[in-house]
């Protein structure tokens, strides 16, 4: 597809018509030929733009018109959310593109019907915690009405709550087919969106924890894409590390080579006991 991204991107251009104050940039035209050429060719681009180039829609632009699926990744969760909720079906009207899109997180992002429901009968609060009661009813009431099951719609609420592990569930305490609450799984919804969208859009921990899992021999968390556009892709060698890396301590090699030092004593005094079997086993016919 042979797009005039100078004229998309122009004065007179239907990103100039749906946004106010709209300002043509050459820069950030230029980078969004360089990343449309490479999505039509399926090549890799390493692209650093500066500040004030408008870089997410130099991507964001292409990516729509490429007619391929992709997957945008991004550093943090806010970011996620604005181009999921904002950027994405903005840039979809304005250039009259009726492209499928989807937002998916991690399953710690998800409330879980089932271990709401357990906090709720049980009274699973942390002892001592003021506040606890009350927000448990306010989670309540939400997940009534809630369509995504996200907790980033609940923005009255802080993150580092102690019932959020109450109310969240991870891959050890997920039941799968046997949960009660299974056909009306927030995470498998957003898993079904995601397969059925042209462009999803994730964070970079769930993409390398996907990547991770791959490598373990697990099935796929994000569904297959011909092209993975890294926004804030400095930040990615660092949580790469988390997944793949190791972290050895001065420690860690004391505690390994002690017990090098004793697994080899175990084997020296078991050789020599296997030793003396075999002597006393053949002494008698050597007589």
């Amino acid at each position: 597809m042979n797009t005039d991204y100078p004229e998309l991107f122009g004065a007179a251009g239907p990103l100039a018509r749906a946004l106010p104050g709209y300002a043509y940039r050459p820069e950030q035209a230029a980078m969004a030929r360089a990343v449309g050429a490479a999505l039509a060719r399926l090549e890799p681009l390493i692209v650093e733009a500066g500040t004030g180039t408008g870089k997410t829609f130099a991507y964001l632009v292409p990516a729509l018109l490429s007619g391929r699926s992709v997957i945008i990744s991004t550093g943090t969760r806010t970011l996620q959310d604005q181009l999921f909720r904002r950027d994405v079906p903005m840039l979809a009207q304005a250039l009259g593109m009726p492209v499928k899109f989807a937002l998916l997180k991690g399953r710690a992002n998800y409330l879980c019907r089932h271990r709401l429901e357990l906090a709720t009968q049980q009274g699973s609060l942390l002892p001592g915690e003021r506040g606890q009661a009350r927000l448990l009813a306010r989670v309540s009431r939400w997940a009534s009405s809630t369509k995504t099951g996200d907790l980033a719609e609940l923005t009255d609420m802080p993150e580092q709550s102690s019932i959020w592990p109450s109310i969240t569930s991870t891959r050890e305490n997920c039941l799968g087919q046997e949960c009660p609450q299974f056909s009306r799984c927030h995470v498998l919804d957003a898993r079904r969106a995601a397969q059925a969208a042209d462009v999803v859009v994730v964070n970079h921990h769930l993409l390398l924890a996907d990547l991770a899992l791959k490598d373990e021999g697990f099935g796929d968390l994000l569904p297959g894409a011909e092209a993975v556009i890294l926004d804030e892709a400095h930040q990615v060698p660092d949580i790469a590390a988390q997944f793949f890396g190791q972290l050895w301590s001065v420690r860690q090699a004391q505690i390994l080579l002690r017990d090098v030092g004793s697994e080899a004593r175990i084997a020296q005094s078991e050789k020599l006991d296997a030793r003396g079997f075999i002597a006393a086993q053949w002494t008698p016919l050597a007589r």
